[in-house]
């Protein structure tokens, strides 16, 4: 048993291995009594892990027992008012901004722009799959183990200034994204396979986000000038 805080809840993570111990080692909570509240557990069955491995052999079973570790939490947050977005999340001035988009299309690079530009005032929260939790009616953005490749994660919890969908173009816009569009980009980039009853608490938690944060729909190329068109638009 290790207990973790993370997204500002405490996580038992069930004997964790290999690239998950390694990634969640930052959040790891300084009171490791087993008696006290936990309120989600992670317990990945070796059985799930070798039947994603039979069925996807090109990821070794650590991959697989860290990508199936995080699919796990991130369901279970549903019950606390959480979500998973697939995005770049940069904290600078103490506010979070999510940058969101598939695989490829430069959100980290983008980020990389700010962290260069603000250089003290600027880190990184998480590179891949920040936390978004509703808090006592404020919406923050969270540090999770699950961060990408390179791990790129900060054990924090951070108000969100704004989400931000971003897209490829040769020239550099922003504007506020279409809510309709928004509850797409949203579930393209978050938890799948999930059943009638977590479905409507993802309905739940995407309505008062949505109710709660500015979203924008951005379009750039890797330019000094993408940068401050994102910024100007989204600063708190």
């Amino acid at each position: 048993m290790a207990i973790y805080d993370i997204a500002g809840l405490k996580v038992n993570i069930v004997n964790p291995k290999g690239r998950t111990a390694k990634q969640a080692m930052p959040y790891l909570s300084d009171n490791q009594d087993e008696n006290q509240h936990i309120d989600i557990t992670v317990d990945v069955d070796e059985k799930r892990v070798l039947s994603a491995m039979a069925e996807h052999p090109e990821l070794v079973q650590d991959d697989w027992e860290y990508m199936i570790t995080g699919s796990d939490f991130y369901t279970e947050l549903l019950n606390f008012d959480g979500i998973l977005l697939h995005s770049s999340c940069i904290v600078v001035d103490d506010m979070a901004y999510a940058f969101s988009a598939d695989s490829g299309t430069g959100k980290s690079t983008h980020t990389q722009l700010w962290l260069k530009h603000f250089g003290d005032r600027a880190y990184m929260l998480n590179d891949d799959k920040p936390a978004i939790r509703l808090i006592d009616g404020i919406v923050y953005a969270c540090g999770t183990p699950w961060s990408g490749k390179y791990d790129y994660s900060t054990p924090k919890v951070v108000p969100l200034a704004g989400i931000c969908f971003l897209e490829r173009s040769e020239n550099n816009w922003i504007k506020k994204a279409d809510t309709g569009k928004a509850v797409f980009n949203i579930f393209s980039q978050t938890v799948r396979k999930l059943n009638a009853q977590r479905m409507d608490s993802l309905f739940d938690v995407l309505e008062q986000i949505f109710a709660k944060v500015p979203l924008y729909e951005f379009g750039c190329d890797i330019s000094e000038e993408a940068l401050f068109t994102s910024y100007n638009a989204m600063k708190r």
